[in-house]
C-alpha cells in the first residue's frame, strides 16, 4: 500500500507556479515564421506540382482564373464543413482516428490549391516565357509577403480558399 508521504513529491511538482521554464515567442517570431512557411511551402509544392503533374497544374491554374469567385465560395464552403466534421469527430473521441489523417489530407489539398492559385497569380504578373521559375519565386514571395501582414493575412487566406476550392471542384463537381 502506497502512504501519503510518496506522493508529495508529485504533488509539489504539480503546485509550482514557476517551473523555471520561459519560451519567450513574440508576435514578431509568428509573423516572420508563418511568412517564412508560407513562402517555403508555395515554393516546394509549385515546383512538386509544375515537375510532376504540369497539365493539371495549367488546368487548375486556368480554373482559378475564369472563376474566381465561384472557386472561392466552393472552397470557403468545403472549409467550413470540414471544420465542423473535424469538430464532431474529435467530440466523438471515436473519431479523432479519422479526424487526423482527415485534418492531414485537408492541409495537403489546401497547400495544393493555394500553391496553384499563387502560381495563377504571378504568371499573370510575370509571364512565364522563359520556365516556371520565375512565376514560381513570385507566387512564393507573394504569400510569404502576404502573411507577413495583417489585412494581407486575410488576403492570403482569399487566394489559399480559391485554390482550395478549384482542387476540389475538380473531384467533387
Amino acid at each position: 500500500m502506497i502512504g501519503v508521504g510518496h506522493w508529495m513529491p508529485i504533488v509539489s511538482l504539480l503546485g509550482q507556479t514557476d517551473p523555471g521554464i520561459n519560451v519567450d515567442i513574440g508576435p514578431t517570431n509568428g509573423l516572420l515564421g508563418g511568412a517564412v512557411g508560407a513562402f517555403l511551402t508555395t515554393l516546394v509544392v509549385g515546383a512538386i506540382l509544375v515537375a510532376v503533374v504540369p497539365g493539371y497544374t495549367e488546368r487548375t491554374m486556368a480554373t482559378v482564373l475564369e472563376d474566381p469567385v465561384g472557386s472561392f465560395t466552393y472552397g470557403i464552403v468545403s472549409l467550413l464543413v470540414v471544420t465542423v466534421v473535424m469538430v464532431v469527430l474529435v467530440i466523438t473521441i471515436v473519431g479523432v482516428l479519422v479526424a487526423v489523417p482527415l485534418l492531414l489530407l485537408a492541409y495537403l489539398v489546401w497547400s495544393i490549391g493555394a500553391a496553384i492559385a499563387y502560381l495563377a497569380i504571378a504568371q499573370r504578373l510575370v509571364g512565364r516565357d522563359d520556365g516556371w521559375l520565375k512565376p514560381l519565386l513570385v507566387a512564393a514571395a507573394l504569400n510569404g509577403l502576404l502573411v507577413l501582414t495583417a489585412v494581407g493575412g486575410i488576403l492570403s487566406i482569399c487566394i489559399g480558399a480559391a485554390g482550395f476550392g478549384a482542387v476540389l471542384r475538380r473531384y467533387l463537381a
